[in-house]
């Protein structure tokens, strides 16, 4: 497996970033490759990807998410095989740090290639300089999500069938 980490501070509140980052379907805004995300439920995603003419089809599962700190996720059946975790500091009222800590399994002669010469490690730099300027630019989260997912849970639980709907808020 190969490791990416990348940071970025961003101008806004913890919990703004935070926020921001729970509404996977916004990720084609602002990550490059990615195509589709689709929210099946609170714990799982549906991701179609396009990088250097390679299309991708996988399923990640959130293994551990705890309000403005954390969110870590595996890849469970598909196209590709990584985990990874993105975390949130607050480095004042206003200001965050996000990190992101990713392991993945380049598969193909390009995607090895890439990961010899630095070249993820670009783009999720780029990408995490995209989720600054699409946060920023925007004044506030286009949703949230808030609720705990602990390790363990996610494989004690299968996933409910039918559209994912957000909680609602009251």
């Amino acid at each position: 497996m190969s490791m990416v980490k990348e940071s970025i501070d961003v101008d806004v509140p913890v919990r703004r970033a935070y926020n921001q980052w729970t509404q996977f379907e916004e990720f084609p805004s602002f990550m490059e490759g990615v195509e589709d995300v689709r929210q099946l439920d609170d714990q799982h995603c549906h991701w179609r990807t396009k990088v250097a003419g390679v299309q991708r089809e996988f399923d990640t599962e959130i293994v551990d998410q705890l309000p403005d700190e954390r969110i870590s996720w595996r890849t469970v059946g598909g196209d590709a095989k990584q985990k990874g975790v993105v975390t949130f500091q607050p480095l004042d009222e206003t200001h965050t740090r996000v990190s992101l800590a990713m392991d993945f399994e380049p598969e193909g002669m390009v995607e090895k290639a890439g990961a010899k010469t630095g070249l993820l490690d670009l783009r999720i730099r780029g990408d995490l300089r995209r989720f600054k300027g699409f946060i920023e630019e925007r004044g506030q989260e286009s949703g949230e999500w808030r609720g705990r997912i602990t390790p363990g849970q996610a494989d004690a639980e299968t996933p409910r069938s039918g559209k994912w709907e957000p909680p609602v808020a009251g």
